[in-house]
């Protein structure tokens, strides 16, 4: 199975909204001991027996190459990718997972469907909301509030459960545990 967060790469962009994917797979290696230590596929990685945990090297938008690099290198099936991404027609703070469908306008998503050739695969998308008085542009790339920090430890430490579920208790149980609406 291979976990696969989106972000940027660079200190720039560490703790912006559109890097949640990358923080979700660093809060996934920290609680289950998963280290990232290896780079392959123009990604850094940790594995653990059938499990894979990555974050490509890459910009956002150029998802697809790297991700397609390790389903081959690893013989990874589709049914076996969940990508884990930033929504911003999500609630922040939401997690929902679901089974293939359009890119809703993410690019990271979109660059992997052309790559890969398929929308079938798992997304844990984690809601960031949305400002209205933001280009939605630049609101991704913003960096999260000091306000908001005590909600997105709570976000991310949910993100490392549902896929913790996922992995080890069954992806039916996880959509259908996670997929409710959460307060934080």
């Amino acid at each position: 199975m291979l976990l696969c967060g989106l972000g940027n790469k660079g200190s720039r962009y560490i703790f912006t909204r559109h890097n949640i994917g990358y923080l979700a797979v660093d809060r996934f290696s920290q609680r289950y001991s998963i280290p990232l230590d290896k780079k392959i596929c123009n990604c850094t990685i940790g594995v653990k027996e059938d499990l894979i945990i990555a974050k490509p090297d890459t910009y956002m938008n150029i998802s697809g190459s790297p991700v397609l690099s390790l389903i081959k290198r690893f013989n990874i099936k589709t049914e076996e990718l969940i990508v884990i991404h930033d929504d911003l027609d999500m609630e922040f703070g939401r997690i929902k997972i679901r089974w293939d469908g359009k890119d809703g306008g993410h690019r990271g998503v979109r660059s992997i469907i052309e790559t890969i050739e398929t929308k079938d695969f798992y997304r844990l998308k984690i809601g960031i909301g949305r400002d209205p008085l933001m280009d939605p542009v630049d609101y991704v790339l913003s960096n999260f509030r000091k306000d908001e920090t005590e909600a997105l430890y709570e976000t991310l430490d949910m993100a490392a459960e549902a896929l913790h579920t996922f992995v080890y208790e069954g992806k039916e149980k996880a959509m259908s545990i996670y997929n409710k609406r959460q307060k934080i």
